[in-house]
């Protein structure tokens, strides 16, 4: 643990004289990455839905799929691959949950008021904030940057009837030549809702709140100071899918940078950031009914961290080096009630108080050849290191592994290279990487997580290998004034894939459990999918977009992987004139056949689901009020899709109102 530390601290030093002396710059890079664009405080009636969830604007992509528990927290998928395999950044921030049913997903701590865009990444392309194999997805803050003297103001409301939620947000932001602040406040309160035919979806309720603000304060013409923080809440989550619901989810996100863009032909700028963040999150099951045995399961999970990144240019290299580290804690514990007031409590910790600890370095050299072509090509190393704090938790685990160590340490790496041509309306690109990653918290060192997908128990193995990847892309493009085509296609080839593996002679922990599962690896596993999309502007004002997309992931012994899309697809006609818009889309999955059964999945039904919605833009002196009205599910199907957990059914038809005013 001591030289991790010696080394973050010298690495740190190097980047911060680099910085100052040095020779290595990028611009921002030019491949194609997928931007979502987020937010509140900037009106545009472009988005038909401009107070929905961040989950429910990443699912617009092509790349991202969710896994749905309920009502709120839905877990991404990138390229069919779950949170293990994928990377979440907040502004290029580390941070991890602490559930160890992946509850709370990074995306369930932040809110459309404090973000201007997500930018998603394919495999190692996403690779610069830390080691990923399916991708990374990259959420930015929305801030105000200096300039003339002004005040700005928004306030946000909206009610959906599926659900009776109520939406109440309002923000103000400020700047001058030398200083600015932006601070926002969001919260939602949700009932359970209602799929189609009316059915009342028990335990889905939620309620949460969300706090931000970042300021900034330049120090000289080139130089910048910047704080952030973001406090979010979440109370009475009701999970439908789960056993158990949660009581309180609570983040504590903040962090502390410092820039500066040199005037140089070289050295174009260098940014060193700080942060730290605490999670705690606390499941229940004591407002369930019929309960064998009531369980209470806290988790918490605070991670320290920096990132120093470098951009230069030389010649036609466009450079960036980002060194960057992070030291986590997560804890998470079980403790179980008897009914009979005299037996003893039974208590195991699920999470063994496990610190793990990472430094890595990012070089990444764009090279643009001319104004037609580019080739970029990027690696990485990382050194990563885990530790059992608890004597207890080693203890627990010591159980099944009586040779394992406290401490365990690994060397993670990728590479990565992506060709890029654009001329006059063609476009095309190729590329290759490879990437690895340390197995997560619950896949080394889990102690009876209950997955009540499979119904099994979990326990992890600390001699888990590291996960590879071997990866191939390829897109191919025309861009014209009134059309555009785009189709994108990738393979992943997993070796040392991670998957569970029945334990015959253990006894499960969970009442009801079919079994004991431990942690262990396939030889391999593949990943292809593929998409196209279409955008034709067939007048004016009136636009056609369409999407089609479709995952299949195989083992090594031709078995399907789980939460992988059958062929999916989206259309949507939007009319924009003036202050007026207006929206019908229509989104739909064919029969899920191709399922995992080995992982618990079963065939889904195909479904096809219509939506509406109508906009205006209102001008009030100085002020801007944007209304929004919309109904999702028209017709209210019953349905569920594959990436819904054990089957839980869909909101029914959806009325919905958003006002945004900003003056």
């Amino acid at each position: 643990m001591q030289r991790f530390i010696l080394v973050s601290f010298l690495l740190l030093l190097f980047s911060n004289i680099n910085a100052q002396q040095s020779s290595i710059e990028s611009t921002q890079s030019q491949h194609i990455q997928e931007v979502i664009v987020i937010g509140t405080t900037k009106i545009s009636s472009k988005e038909n839905k401009s107070l929905g969830s961040i989950d429910e604007y990443l699912q617009k992509s092509a790349k991202v799929d969710m896994i749905k528990r309920g009502a709120y927290a839905w877990e991404p998928l990138i390229n069919g691959l779950p949170t293990e395999r994928t990377l979440v950044t907040i502004d290029g921030m580390r941070i991890f949950g602490a559930c160890t049913d992946k509850m709370d997903p990074i995306t369930s701590y932040i809110e459309v008021s404090n973000l201007s865009e997500a930018t998603i990444s394919s495999g190692q392309e996403g690779s610069c904030h830390g080691n990923t194999i399916g991708g990374a997805i990259d959420l930015k803050r929305n801030k105000m940057m200096f300039g003339q003297k002004k005040w700005n103001f928004n306030v946000n409301s909206g009610f959906e009837t599926v659900n009776n939620q109520k939406i109440f947000g309002a923000g103000t932001n400020f700047k001058t030549e030398k200083f600015y602040t932006d601070v926002n406040f969001m919260m939602r309160d949700a009932d359970n809702y209602k799929a189609g035919n009316n059915t009342e979806i028990l335990f889905s309720q939620f309620r949460k709140m969300n706090i931000s603000g970042i300021s900034g304060v330049k120090l000289g013409e080139n130089k910048l100071i910047e704080a952030a923080v973001i406090y979010d809440k979440a109370n009475n989550v009701g999970y439908p899918a789960l056993p158990m619901d949660v009581s309180i989810a609570e983040a504590l996100i903040t962090s502390l940078k410092f820039q500066m863009l040199p005037q140089s032909d070289f050295v174009k700028s260098w940014e060193t950031k700080v942060y730290f963040n605490n999670i705690m999150h606390r499941m229940d099951d004591t407002k369930r009914p019929n309960v064998p045995i009531h369980m209470d399961m806290p988790g918490w999970s605070k991670t320290f961290g920096y990132y120093s990144q470098l951009k230069s240019v030389y010649n036609q290299h466009h450079f960036l080096l980002n060194i960057n580290g992070f030291y986590n804690k997560s804890r998470a514990e079980m403790t179980m009630y008897p009914e009979d007031p005299n037996e003893k409590l039974m208590f195991m910790l699920t999470w063994p108080d496990v610190r793990t600890l990472a430094q890595a370095i990012y070089l990444e050299d764009q090279i643009n050849f001319n104004q037609n072509s580019s080739l970029k090509l990027s690696a990485s190393v990382t050194m990563h290191q885990n530790k059992v704090e608890s004597e207890f938790g080693l203890n627990s685990l010591q159980i099944f592994y009586s040779e394992m160590k406290a401490e365990k340490s690994r060397i993670l790496k990728s590479f990565a290279a992506n060709y890029e041509f654009n001329k006059n309306i063609f476009q095309a690109g190729f590329g290759l990487g490879y990437g690895d990653r340390a197995p997560s918290v619950s896949e080394g060192y889990g102690f009876y997580l209950f997955n009540s997908f499979e119904k099994y128990d979990y326990i992890g193995n600390p001699y888990l290998k590291n996960e590879s990847s071997l990866e191939a892309n390829a897109f191919v493009g025309m861009k014209k004034d009134k059309f555009n085509a785009k189709i994108s296609s990738s393979y992943f080839h997993i070796s040392d894939y991670i998957v569970g593996k029945i334990i015959d002679k253990l006894v499960p922990m969970t009442i009801g459990a079919n079994g004991v599962k431990s942690y262990t690896a396939l030889d391999y596993a593949t990943v292809f999918n593929i998409s196209l999309s279409t955008e034709v502007k067939l007048a004016e004002p009136l636009k056609w977009n369409t999407q089609f997309v479709y995952t299949r992931g195989k083992d090594n012994q031709g078995k399907n992987l789980p939460f992988m899309s059958p062929f999916s697809y989206q259309a949507s006609l939007k009319f924009e004139k003036n202050k007026f818009s207006s929206d019908l889309s229509v989104l739909g999955n064919t029969k899920h056949q191709d399922f995992a059964a080995i992982y618990g999945e079963s065939a889904t039904p195909d479904y096809f689901i219509m939506n509406a919605s109508l906009g205006y833009l209102f001008n009030v002196n100085s002020s801007k009020i944007l209304a929004k009205v919309g109904v999702e599910n028209l017709f209210d199907r019953f349905y569920t899709t594959y990436s819904d957990w054990n089957k839980i059914p869909r909101p029914g038809r959806n009325f919905y109102l958003n006002l945004n005013f900003n003056w």
